[in-house]
């Protein structure tokens, strides 16, 4: 009875990829070339790490289930060859500067590697599984869930610094806006007065 019930409390393993998916694509497009270093260099990083633990939560728990149980392991077979791309990729932006000319390139280089391979997972290996692996799905997600804080909690420290860094600008720009609209509004009541 208990088991059933932390099953449906725990997001599917596929919702979670998705969710994963998500947040980092909505992190990329929080990018722009004409971004702060500061905030390139947090955004990157936020990006990074978050596809560095994915890749892992996939490759010990979500691709063995497939491998059990897909007739055809192909799909599987190639997200591993696109996992070591999108960490050549992470491992060389690690050494890169904001400032290096290739910085702004090899970011894109990494999301368009993403891009595809979240296609490939989302229109072809998440639907097989949900097929597949119907009834263990939530408790997949129970040990995706487990293993993600385990690999976080060192990198607590990392997560956090990133979190701050991407912030100042978002933050200000909010003050900023707060600003604009007290300066709206006072200007607006004026008017009013004028009337």
């Amino acid at each position: 009875m208990m088991k059933s019930f932390t099953d449906r409390m725990s997001p599917s393993i596929t919702n979670m990829i998705r969710m994963d998916h998500t947040s980092v694509l909505e992190t990329f497009h929080q990018y722009e070339i004409s971004s702060s270093p500061q905030l390139k260099k947090a955004l990157v990083s936020t990006v990074c790490l978050a596809l560095e633990i994915h890749a892992q939560l996939e490759e010990e728990i979500f691709y063995p289930a497939m491998r059990d149980l897909a007739d055809d392991t192909s799909l599987v077979g190639k997200s591993l060859p696109e996992h070591n791309e999108i960490r050549r990729l992470i491992g060389q932006l690690h050494t890169m500067q904001p400032a290096d000319p290739t910085y702004d390139q090899t970011f894109m280089e990494l999301m368009r590697n993403v891009l595809h391979h979240v296609a490939d997972e989302e229109t072809t290996l998440l639907p097989d599984a949900e097929r597949l692996l119907t009834d263990r799905l939530g408790e997949l997600g129970m040990q995706m869930t487990k293993r993600r804080m385990q690999l976080m909690a060192p990198r607590v420290g990392e997560i956090a610094s990133n979190t701050a860094r991407s912030l100042p600008t978002s933050s200000m720009l909010v003050a900023a806006g707060a600003v604009l609209a007290g300066t709206y509004f006072a200007k607006r009541a004026m008017d009013h007065r004028h009337h």
